[in-house]
């Protein structure tokens, strides 16, 4: 018997620089993704997205696909610099005819979109002014998000504003392991604050421009298990963690305050930052929220050679965070927790009613296996890893998790940012060489709990 609903949304998920490729084409701009990528030492074989998955070209079959199993609902991204290549307000006309036909062949498909206006691809031009800790891009993204809305609202429903902005301040400012590649905590600092100012001027701008839209926000989230619950102190060092990752967004968002331990921990890194009246917008009205999930995360006390994860001892401080994580682990070395998908969206629930729906916007995991002598990807360890997560999905769906729907990370094999292209997390697999497409068996076993609308207890193993 199934706990998913008959509206369940099942789909897949992608971003723009990571399967568009194009970058240079038809007036597109540069990315802050496309310097970093091309700064020695950052990007494993200092691989770009200038071709990807050729997405550009090759959307059509790609939508024939989705469509051949059962995908009928899809989460993309708009790449920022293929429709305003400084950021500012000059329109490239040829990048806002691409996403026309990109759509209308989606929907020509039967497949729904949702869209995300920023995953990650923010233009140089902006990042030469401190880009996220620059407080006049939260400014520029609400300007951006309301002319996606214009342009594509009449076939577009629901609208998420940012994609894990954790990631883009925090490893992006932080410890610089994503681009820009900055290490500078006040500017993380900044950045973090920004980003909730520019989900809640983003989200009241698109809904001027089109109130009938449902808008959004994708966070990652993690749920955090101690390797000593009785400690205290690594209770603090938990309350600490799940503040900077879990509450900081949601609950500027819900309450229009942020953790009141990460706000004496911040002091003035952060109090300057914020101005008078910011909270107000802040705090927004949010219709869905999406939660990228991929693993539970396990604490443990720090040890002398624990490092912080950036510079002035400040990630906010200094952590163990694999120390207890039990195998086996995905290709990134992540642990496969597949009860966080139970606990976390109760969590949301019990803690911040104010949200009223969910959407699990991502999860999924890397695995290397490719085609067989017999051209099939027989990558088992994926189909269990998705049918358990999302069997555990349907369980916190019957114990009252307002989830209304599930994307599995990715659609495709994909640019995986400073990975580069060494870690694939698709359903279908991609040659990179020759671009030939290859569902995977967990694209099959997906597409069979699709049609049985996740009554697919004969996949599940223990």
């Amino acid at each position: 018997m199934s706990n998913f609903p008959e509206d369940f949304k099942w789909g897949a998920a992608t971003a723009s620089y990571q399967i568009e490729g194009g970058t240079e084409l038809d007036g597109c701009g540069v990315s802050i993704w496309d310097t970093f990528a091309a700064t020695p030492g950052k990007v494993v074989n200092q691989e770009n997205g200038s071709v990807a998955c050729d997405h550009y070209h090759r959307y059509a079959g790609d939508f024939a696909l989705m469509r051949d199993l059962g995908i009928q609902n899809y989460r993309f991204s708009f790449a920022w610099p293929r429709l305003f290549p400084n950021g500012d307000a000059v329109r490239e006309d040829r990048g806002f005819a691409f996403y026309d036909r990109l759509i209308d062949s989606m929907l020509e498909h039967g497949i729904k979109p949702m869209a995300t206006a920023y995953h990650w691809d923010l233009p140089q031009t902006l990042q030469d002014k401190d880009g996220w800790a620059n407080r006049d891009t939260a400014y520029r993204l609400a300007d951006y998000s309301a002319a996606l809305v214009e342009a594509y609202g009449d076939r577009i429903s629901t609208w998420l504003t940012l994609n894990e902005p954790w990631c883009f301040t925090w490893l992006g400012y932080g410890n610089g392991v994503h681009a820009p590649g900055v290490q500078n905590t006040d500017h993380a600092i900044a950045a973090a604050h920004y980003s909730s100012l520019a989900h809640g001027l983003a989200s009241r701008a698109m809904k001027t421009v089109n109130p009938s839209i449902r808008t959004g926000i994708a966070l990652n989230m993690t749920n955090y298990r101690l390797e000593d619950p009785t400690d205290p102190d690594l209770a603090a060092l938990g309350g600490l963690l799940d503040s900077h990752i879990n509450r900081w967004w949601l609950d500027g968002i819900t309450k229009g305050q942020y953790p009141q331990n990460l706000v004496d921990l911040y002091g003035d890194r952060l109090a300057k930052h914020v101005h008078e009246g910011d909270m107000s917008i802040v705090k927004v009205q949010t219709d869905l929220v999406g939660i990228n999930y991929y693993s539970d995360s396990f604490v443990g006390l720090p040890r002398p050679e624990d490092k912080p994860m950036s510079e002035g001892g400040l990630f906010p401080f200094p952590q163990r965070s694999n120390g207890t994580s039990p195998g086996p682990h995905t290709d990134m070395g992540w642990p496969i927790t597949p009860e966080g998908l139970h606990d976390l969206p109760l969590r949301i629930a019990r803690d911040w009613p104010e949200i009223k729906e969910l959407a699990v916007t991502e999860n999924g995991a890397a695995y290397p296996e490719g085609p067989d002598e017999n051209g099939d990807v027989v990558d088992n360890r994926r189909v269990e890893y998705l049918t358990n997560h999302i069997e555990a999905l349907g369980r916190a769906i019957a114990e009252g998790a307002p989830v209304k729907g599930y994307f599995a990370w990715s659609f495709m094999d994909n640019y995986e940012w400073a990975e580069g292209y060494a870690k694939r997390f698709g359903i279908v697999h991609v040659d990179f060489d020759t671009q030939v497409r290859t569902p995977k068996d967990s694209a099959k076993a997906y597409a069979s709990i699709i049609a049985t609308r996740g009554d697919f207890s004969s996949l599940i193993k223990s």
